[in-house]
């Protein structure tokens, strides 16, 4: 199914469905005056619970920036932390029906943030590696317009989440962390999101070993393999690359930046909610960097991830 085109299934509402298949953790966050190096121990701030995950991210800024209809498919242990996460989902209008609850510990990510807004992170999976997608979550999958998933829980589910869609729905893979993909993972991607060193591990050779690569050109490596990639670039926005048309550079939004943990997941999450509703690969992706320049522009995940309101009218003062 990677080679159909970037479109949405027939009949779609107005508002578009998103399902995101994929991880929820509690982010225990502690802001550094800089990163640690090996052996070293600093002093921090004052520490931080918030809800994260990509999988979560993703989906609550597909229903809160993007205003999508959206469903999660994951898992949570039976702890606080899963509270946590399911009042946040919840509270962002996220449905959580395809979330199961599991006899492991909820996912948690340790992070730091230093000064510059940049963020180093460590993820321990717990429940995300017991994400399943059976039949209630098949059918959950099945009635979205367009598929998402990231590289945070078993490969195996990423494959069976976008085996599960309608025929001529689009799978979006953001393909973070990096990790080397199988032949089963690339034959059904339609949309592959990653930033400039995900793309680079994936391009090969090529795009490895020469990381001062254009975007562009790891763009056009990667496009041997799937229909259409969006490289973002940070504060520069990002790239939207596709088969048979000519690249699209969609500028950043200047902010100034707080804290970058969930920009990236921001983008991905109203990228699928603007395709769900219909939208254009280019379009959706400069609505995705404006909501993504806004969640740099304060602390955490899911809590900076902007209103759709917010988003409309920053989108419309930004040209293109």
């Amino acid at each position: 199914m990677g080679e159909q085109p970037v479109s949405t299934a027939a009949g779609a509402p107005a508002s578009g469905r998103v399902a995101v298949v994929g991880s929820a953790n509690l982010d225990v966050v502690v802001d550094v005056p800089r990163h640690p190096r090996g052996g070293e121990t600093i002093l921090g701030g004052d520490l931080r619970r918030s809800p994260g995950g990509k999988g979560a991210n993703q989906a609550v800024a597909a229903a809160r920036a993007g205003g999508a209809d959206t469903v999660l498919v994951g898992a949570l242990g039976p702890d606080d932390g899963a509270e946590v996460l399911l009042r946040s989902l919840t509270g962002a209008g996220v449905r959580t029906d395809g979330v199961r609850r599991v006899a492991a510990a909820t996912g948690t990510a340790l992070i730091t943030v230093s000064p510059d807004g940049e963020n180093a992170i460590v993820v321990a999976p717990g429940a995300n590696a017991r994400v399943v997608v059976d039949e209630p979550a098949r059918e959950l999958v099945a009635a979205a317009d367009v598929v998402l998933a990231q590289l945070e829980v078993p490969l195996d589910v990423v494959v069976a989440a976008a085996r599960a869609r309608r025929p001529g729905v689009p799978f979006v893979l953001n393909a973070a962390p990096s990790r080397e993909l199988p032949a089963p993972v690339w034959q059904d991607v339609d949309v592959l999101v990653v930033n400039e060193h995900e793309a680079a591990d994936l391009a090969g050779p090529d795009g490895a070993t020469q990381p001062e690569r254009a975007p562009s050109e790891l763009a056009r490596l990667l496009l041997a393999r799937v229909p259409a990639v969006v490289v973002t670039l940070g504060g520069d926005g990002a790239l939207v690359a596709r088969r048979g048309h000519d690249d699209v550079r969609v500028p950043g939004v200047r902010v100034d930046v707080v804290d970058t943990t969930g920009a990236g997941d921001t983008f991905c999450g109203v990228l699928a909610a603007e395709l769900a509703r219909g939208a254009d690969l280019a379009e959706a992706a400069r609505v995705a960097t404006v909501a993504g320049a806004l969640a740099v522009t304060r602390h955490g995940a899911q809590d900076a991830v902007p209103g759709r309101a917010e988003v409309l009218t920053r989108r419309s003062r930004v040209p293109g």
